[in-house]
């Protein structure tokens, strides 16, 4: 339970997946290289699956989805999606089938999350262009004529049931922030679905630390979009934990650092990724924490952040990724 706001979790069903909390520190190189102070949020190693910000949404959806009786997942995303590879995983750990809906064509070979994805015991609609939600909707009620129990859990996990995930994130990236004495002014995270962001918000403003400002760079929408997504989201979290409406969150929405759309990587993204890979070791991936990554470095590098504020960068995994396109890294191929 949180103690300030009387908010307790723990009614709502969770499948405990991660390895939480993760952990919270100083990038001390990337800071003298940047003249800056830069922290960050280490959820690529949420473990499960091989981790990532998806874990933590998949706890609560797998929660409500084993309450129901659920023998069969059905999700949506992208052919690489880190979503679809650790709902593949969570089904697997409960013995239950998983079942991807995937955006675009049937590529010759499998790697990466897809990869991964087949190895964990997923069946797979490669969809083109057409409308997963409604390919979902009316797979599922063929499952359930058939006396199956699907549940569906849409792009990225992103309802308000699934953000509780990162409500829970930011109460405990909060006590880590209190527990190292430092006052972060602002967040950094990649935004797609926009229930990282919005579950992580909501977090952090009912939390015991100052809020922070948190700065969403888009990997694929408009900003306009982006900030109406985030604002369905938090209402739909408010509504389900009976918050009051006055909650203190402080966001801001970019899309400038997009490029050629999502899954393409940027040149930007590309010399941000090596820069972190090369003063601390850590991988980013090319879809979205490369493009959240080139964004903070661009603030820092312009001095929109100020010197001396602190600034957290919440690294939200997609590493098995950036093996579907290695040539990206040595003939720079982006997209524009």
């Amino acid at each position: 339970m949180d103690a300030k706001n009387g908010m307790d979790l723990s009614l709502w069903s969770r499948c405990f997946l991660g390895h939480l909390p993760t952990p919270f520190h100083s990038l001390k190189r990337l800071s003298e290289t940047l003249n800056a102070r830069i922290w960050i949020k280490r959820d690529d190693l949420t473990g499960f699956g091989f981790g990532g910000n998806k874990v933590r949404k998949l706890e609560f959806l797998l929660g409500q989805a084993l309450e129901q009786g659920a023998d069969i997942l059905l999700t949506t995303g992208g052919i690489q999606s880190n979503h679809a590879r650790v709902t593949a995983a969570a089904a697997a750990s409960q013995g239950l089938e998983a079942r991807l809906f995937l955006t675009g064509e049937q590529p010759p070979s499998f790697n990466g999350n897809l990869l991964l994805s087949e190895l964990m015991g997923a069946q797979f609609d490669f969809i083109g262009d057409a409308d997963a939600s409604l390919l979902m909707a009316a797979a599922a009620r063929t499952l359930a004529a058939r006396g199956r129990t699907p549940y569906v859990i849409p792009l990225g996990g992103s309802t308000p049931l699934g953000c509780l995930g990162y409500v829970q994130a930011g109460l405990e990236w909060a006590a880590q922030m209190a527990s190292e004495a430092v006052a972060i002014e602002h967040v950094v995270v990649a935004t797609g679905s926009g229930g990282t962001a919005a579950g992580l918000a909501v977090g952090l403003a009912l939390s015991d630390v100052p809020t922070p400002r948190v700065h969403q760079i888009s990997v694929s929408r408009k900003a306009e979009e982006l900030e109406a997504n985030f604002q369905k989201l938090v209402g739909g979290i408010v509504d389900l934990l009976r918050l009051p409406v006055d909650l203190e969150i402080d966001c801001c929405f970019y899309d400038q650092y997009v490029g050629g759309g999502y899954t393409c990587p940027t040149a930007d993204g590309l010399e941000a990724i090596r820069l972190l890979a090369q003063t601390e070791g850590i991988i980013a991936d090319t879809t979205y924490t490369g493009k959240s990554l080139a964004g903070m470095i661009d603030f820092v590098r312009q001095g929109k952040m100020g010197r001396d504020a602190p600034v957290a960068f919440l690294h939200t995994g997609g590493a098995p990724a950036i093996f579907s396109k290695p040539e990206v890294f040595f003939r720079r191929a982006c997209c524009r």
